[in-house]
């Protein structure tokens, strides 16, 4: 079959992942920004979001949506999380039935609580949802560098068909159905990544590091589990792997804004200083929400929360945290 991908969202994972599925499928990106398209079409390059990278020149853009989506056997959504739902209804317009829809998105939607599957399945009903998930930072896969992904669908006829088109020289890709699991793994790992950076940030050292992104898997896990994902997932590349590239990496947008508040910068000036979302800040009122609603306790994501809502310094989040009492390793705290 002669398959056609529509990748919506030209961001810094939108782009990325459009160039790597352009040499599997004839591929066509949708943006916003008419430089960013002619960029793209003229050069083979979006140095807004890749700076230094070359993408495939089989990937073509337009800022036409009904021209990118309407003869499209695949729609994959390359836009935030606070985006999906708009850009789904303008995109409703345009797609065909029963086409599957990516998301790329580690974000959950406020005002509902949704996980980006779940705003597709109310948004565009019939049309089979999945998630790609894992430790990709954007501008390394862009460079050619090896990484590996998940691509979650809860229908694994369908997850397997569409596993080769995600593959492409050393970016690999798994398949699972924990959909649950997956998406829940990419919304709260940049939570905890805002605290890894915080603590790198004031200087807390290696140690402190190792000890917030391992207790923080812990509250994934346990907040996962509570909302139907599977623990395994936790301990994969959609968790612990995305976890561990997300709060370490000077190339994560949420490790970056912890660690500019541990040096003591207000949240308002940093993100007005970033070109993208760093999905964490919105997310971490979410995930406390979710987790009294759950019943489960997060001590990490709460003092996250505090930081990015409540006016709390990075210095009162870690006080917070070395109040909490300890228990066995492998219960709350």
């Amino acid at each position: 079959m002669n398959l056609r991908a529509a990748v919506l969202g030209g961001g810094s994972w939108g782009t990325t992942v459009a160039s790597l599925v352009a040499e599997n499928l004839p591929t066509t990106l949708w943006a916003r920004r008419a430089d960013c398209v002619d960029e793209i079409n003229r050069a083979n390059s979006n140095e807004t979001y890749l700076p230094g990278a070359t993408l495939s020149a089989k990937l073509t853009a337009s800022v036409d949506m009904e021209e990118v989506i309407r003869d499209a056997d695949l729609l994959i959504m390359g836009v935030p999380s606070k985006a999906m739902r708009e850009t789904l209804n303008e995109a409703s317009r345009y797609v065909r039935p029963w086409v599957p829809i990516i998301s790329l998105a580690k974000g959950l939607e406020p005002d509902t609580r949704f996980r980006m599957t779940e705003v597709i399945k109310e948004t565009l009903p019939g049309h089979p949802p999945g998630v790609l998930a894992g430790p990709n930072l954007a501008l390394e896969i862009a460079k050619g560098f090896a990484a590996a992904s998940v691509l979650a669908m809860e229908d694994e006829v369908i997850v397997k068909r569409l596993q080769p088109y995600f593959r492409r020289g050393v970016f690999r890709t798994y398949t699972n159905t924990d959909v649950i699991g997956c998406e829940l793994g990419g919304a709260f790992k940049n939570v905890i990544a805002i605290a890894a950076g915080m603590g790198d940030g004031a200087g807390a050292g290696e140690n402190t590091r190792s000890a917030v992104i391992t207790r923080g898997l812990a509250e994934m896990t346990r907040l996962g589990v509570a909302m139907g994902g599977n623990a395994a997932t936790f301990a994969g590349l959609a968790g612990m792997g995305d976890l561990m590239a997300t709060a370490t990496s000077p190339l994560s947008r949420n490790h970056t804004v912890g660690e500019q508040l541990g040096q003591g910068r207000s949240l308002d000036a940093i993100i007005n200083d970033m070109n993208q979302v760093a999905e964490g800040v919105k997310s971490s009122k979410v995930v406390v929400e979710l987790a009294e609603q759950h019943g489960v306790e997060m001590p990490i994501a709460q003092e996250v929360y505090k930081v990015c809502h409540k006016g709390a310094t990075a210095r009162q989040a870690f006080r917070g945290l070395l109040r909490h009492r300890p228990g066995s390793e492998h219960e709350v705290g």
